[in-house]
């Protein structure tokens, strides 16, 4: 009866084999109609590039879809169901070559990055990751958890510190670890170091032993000796740090003479990227988030700011409350204190400033905060920081803004131009979004923060002023990273996004336009990729739901991309995509976007620098372009290509003058600097008395540095130095000290910020009233002070 059974069960195998075999050969018939299928769609793709390639270059599309919707429509039903997708990821893999009115990309010959698969570190999504290193931090942060940390501070304007205590919530996550290592810096006078272990029997502190240990010339190493036995994996550990701070250079100490009311003293603290490490010892890298509290306590008359979701204050004794709820990098921890009111001018944010600015700040922004937090919330999701507060602070702030969260630090000189103080204050607002909530985990791809936030600006910017306005302005920021590009060859290794750098560089000296506008042309292109600027919108809240209040890198952007746009996972679909040569290739943007939308504004721009670049320039023509009707960002964008023209003529430069000199006079310094630096380069010496009455005016690095680079390299050495002697009292030390370095060609060492100023004996002569340069002398001038322009291009924003 068994024989038999088996017997049975053989034949019906052998049957469901015949089945299969069956099923088989099915398949292959149906692969082989697959392949000749696949070939039709791509010799339709061949016909389609043919055809698009004869549209007239510069016409916007209809949307912004590498392929017009009604064409995708037809070949796709044609198609049937099954090749649709197939069809797509045809479509998808030279998108910009089917626009036409778009560049295509240049061919790398590399095909898709890794050969078949991104990333080339590893197969995909949830495969291992090599361990984060940031070199920019001596600390051991990977050994423990910072839960949270507080802030026991009390500032003293007379003798210039900062003194108190420092209590961190530790959390060790590996066994063995004796040693807890911090950031530090020279600065930092350490007074005593503490441990207690709450839950445990011994009640009282015990005292630690520690040495300080130099680590790069922007820091050093506080190196903390753990109790024996008492630090297990899993088990809080609070140590308490009692320091003084010094003359560091993330404080900034401005005499009553320096503010813009000359009233009271006023102190800052500005920690991008690598300075907090002087402000109080941390792990001072942006792969570390935490909450924080603080307590700080101020002379009366004095109110005290920190970036923080609340906050609260005891009238009698100056007593400022802090709590930042939501876990921030050591670099986002802020603190402003001076003779500061404020004004609400929304239900979430309110202008702070000395008294004499708080009405013009309040009149030049309104209620447009709320408005552009709206915009962007629409984008992107909800806002996460409860408060979206702005402080202006004095001229010698070093940079132009700073997203600090909750209370964004913003340069008084800024309110001189509404366009550039839209452009900042969104930006900023941008980056509670991009940097603020998800931060890019190293120094070394600071466009994960300032790429995604100068695309979200430029997003708001559209929906709130209208796409030609956004075009304008990228224009400007465009011409200047290809001024910039011309300065530093397309070979220079800080045109990457990804930027190796060795351990001892500063992070801070990598901050330039490639981490803005680089960044934002990578981001673009992934939004042309998406295949529609909506589903890109959803894409960005979904990376904002995904990493928020996370630190990360750039393979967590593009792994949640390709999982958001499955038509672009499969290697053979992701060929030509080109991930890795735009993080790690040097040189411009393998993409820029389609700026045909701010035609009307950028091409009367184009045709008044033909016309003044032409061998003999038709001063009637010329006189048909009123520039008094222009926009502050048309002028810039006029003056910028002036520059890129230099060396000019000198009746070229009288005839300038005669049109425009008057005009710029009664303009913002914006307008202003740029002209000035035209007279500069150009040796224009009748408008000198300009450039001197400009520099004694103002006292801010983002309008001296440029014009002083300027001066030094040209024939005007003289003037810059006898300005200098003039001026340098009213200069902020820092500022002193790089103007000194610019001038005389002293030590970038280190010196006493609170230090006299330099003796200088003027020139005793008033420099030559020489007609014109020559052409020689002027192209070195230009040649040289290049990089002045780059940096002030650069200093826009943190």
């Amino acid at each position: 009866m068994q024989l038999v059974q088996v017997q049975k069960q053989l034949v019906q195998v052998q049957r469901q084999v015949v089945q299969v075999q069956r099923q088989l050969v099915q398949v292959q018939k149906q692969l082989v109609q697959v392949q000749r299928e696949v070939v039709q769609v791509q010799k339709q793709i061949v016909h389609v590039q043919k055809q698009w390639s004869r549209c007239k270059p510069g016409v916007r599309c209809s949307g912004t879809r590498s392929v017009p919707s009604r064409w995708r429509r037809s070949v796709l039903v044609s198609l049937g169901p099954g090749l649709s997708g197939l069809m797509m990821a045809q479509l998808h893999q030279t998108p910009t070559s089917l626009c036409c009115c778009r560049e295509p990309l240049p061919d790398s010959g590399a095909g898709c990055v890794g050969g078949s698969s991104w990333p080339p570190e590893g197969p995909g999504p949830g495969s291992p990751r090599r361990p984060l290193v940031d070199v920019a931090s001596a600390s051991n942060f990977s050994c423990f958890q910072l839960r949270h940390f507080h802030l026991d501070l009390r500032v003293n304007f007379a003798v210039k510190e900062i003194s108190g205590w420092l209590v961190l919530d530790l959390i060790p996550v590996q066994p063995g670890v004796h040693t807890l290592v911090l950031d530090s810096h020279p600065s930092l006078l350490i007074h005593a170091i503490d441990c207690k272990i709450p839950g445990s029997r011994q009640d009282e502190p015990v005292s630690l032993t520690y040495r300080v240990d130099p680590f790069t010339d922007y820091g050093s190493s506080l190196n903390i000796i753990l109790p024996p036995g008492a630090v297990t994996p899993g088990r809080l550990v609070q140590i308490t740090i009692r320091y003084t701070t010094t003359d560091g250079p993330a404080i900034w100490w401005l005499d009553s003479d320096l503010t813009c009311g000359q009233t009271r003293p006023l102190v800052f603290t500005q920690g991008h990227s690598v300075c907090n490490r002087s402000f109080f010892p941390c792990f001072d890298s942006p792969a570390v988030k935490s909450s924080y509290t603080a307590t700080v306590r101020v002379p009366d008359g004095f109110t005290a700011l920190m970036s923080a979701t609340r906050s609260s204050y005891s009238r009698p004794d100056r007593v400022f409350q802090f709590s930042m709820e939501s876990p921030v990098p050591s670099y986002l921890v802020a603190l402003v204190a001076g003779e500061l009111q404020h004004v609400d001018v929304g239900p979430r944010s309110r202008v702070w400033a000395e008294p004499c600015l708080l009405s013009c700040a309040v009149q030049k922004l309104g209620g447009s905060v709320e408005r552009w937090l709206g915009v962007a919330e629409q984008l992107f999701g909800p806002y996460l920081w409860g408060r979206c507060d702005i402080v202006f602070l004095p001229p010698s702030f070093p940079i132009v803004a700073m997203e600090n969260p909750c209370l964004t630090f913003i340069i008084a000189s800024i309110l001189e131009s509404s366009e550039f103080l839209l452009i900042d204050v969104v930006h900023e607002i941008a980056h509670g979004w991009f940097g603020n909530a998800v931060t890019n985990a190293t120094w070394e791809e600071m466009w994960l923060s300032e790429g995604l936030a100068t695309y979200a600006q430029r997003r708001i910017t559209t929906e709130a002023y209208g796409e030609a306005f956004t075009c304008l302005e990228t224009a400007v920021r465009l011409d200047a990273l290809h001024r910039q590009l011309r300065l530093l060859g397309d070979n220079n290794p800080v045109s990457k996004l990804q930027v190796q750098f060795e351990p001892g560089v500063n992070p801070s000296s990598l901050m330039n336009l490639f981490t803005y506008e680089k960044g934002f042309c990578f981001v673009s292109y992934l939004s042309l990729l998406s295949g529609d600027v909506r589903r890109f919108d959803c894409f960005l809240r979904d990376y904002i739901s995904q990493f928020k209040f996370k630190s990360v890198v750039a393979r967590d952007l593009i792994d949640l991309f390709l999982v958001c746009f499955p038509e672009l996972q499969d290697s053979a679909h992701r060929e030509g995509l080109e991930f890795e040569r735009w993080l790690s290739g040097c040189g411009p943007p393998l993409y820029e976007p389609d700026l045909s939308a701010g035609g009307a504004l950028i091409q009367p721009v184009h045709d008044l620098c033909d016309l003044w670049s032409s061998d003999a320039p038709n001063l009637q023509t010329l006189t048909t372009f009123d520039l008094s009707a222009w926009s502050t960002f048309q002028i810039v964008l006029f003056l910028d290509r002036m520059l890129d023209h230099a060396p000019l003529s000198h009746d070229v430069m009288v005839n300038l003058s005669v049109c425009y000199s008057g005009l710029f006079d009664v303009l913002n310094s914006e307008v202003q600097i740029r002209w000035l630096q035209l007279v500069v380069r150009n040796s224009f010496h009748q408008e000198v008395p300009r450039v001197r009455a400009f520099l004694l005016k103002h006292t801010s690095r983002m309008y001296t540095v440029p014009l002083y680079e300027d001066l030094v390299a040209g024939v005007m050495k003289c003037v810059a130095v006898e300005i200098f002697s003039q001026t340098q009292r009213r200069l902020h030390p820092n500022l002193r000290r790089t103007l000194q370095q610019i001038l005389f060609h002293t030590s970038s060492a280190p010196t006493n910020q609170n230090g006299p100023p330099l003796s200088i004996t003027p020139p005793s002569t008033p420099p030559p009233q020489q007609p014109a340069a020559t052409a020689t002398a002027s192209a070195a001038a230009a040649a040289a002070t290049t990089a002045a322009i780059a940096l002030r291009d650069v200093n826009v924003s943190a």
